[in-house]
Parts: structure tokens; C-alpha cells; sequence
């Protein structure tokens, strides 16, 4: 089992991001459906879920996430 704190932060990850998807005017599916077109990115909304629940994307991931959303990582 994992440590509270841990738990803890990649449920705020998880929170931070769905609030970047919502903010961009984006559903979770519309989201992942521009990122498989333009990133190759699997097309699976429960695969993605779960990585945000664990908070297992990669910086590389992220920036792409962020791109499609409207955003630039600094």
C-alpha cells in the first residue's frame, strides 16, 4: 500500500489536471481524442485515468498534454 502523502499528491495532480482540461473548455474524451490524433497517444479514456490517478504521465507527455490544451510548460 502506498503512503497517504503520496496518495495525497497525485490526487491533487490528478485534480490540477482534469481543472486544465475543464478550464480549456475540453471534456476528458475530446481531450484524449485531439491528443491520439496529434500525438499518437491511445485512444483508451480508462488507460488515461488511471495514469492520472497514479500520477505516471512523463514530462514528455505533459508538454503534449499541455499543448493540446492551449498551454506552454516553463
Amino acid at each position: 500500500m502506498r503512503c497517504k502523502e503520496t496518495m495525497n499528491k497525485n490526487k491533487t495532480f490528478q485534480n490540477e489536471i482534469k481543472s486544465y482540461i475543464v478550464r480549456s473548455g475540453l471534456t476528458m474524451t475530446e481531450t484524449l481524442r485531439r491528443l491520439s490524433e496529434r500525438c499518437g497517444w491511445s485512444p483508451n479514456l480508462s488507460n488515461f485515468s488511471v495514469r492520472l490517478k497514479n500520477g505516471t504521465l512523463r514530462y514528455s507527455e505533459m508538454t503534449e498534454l499541455a499543448e493540446v490544451l492551449g498551454y506552454e510548460i516553463v
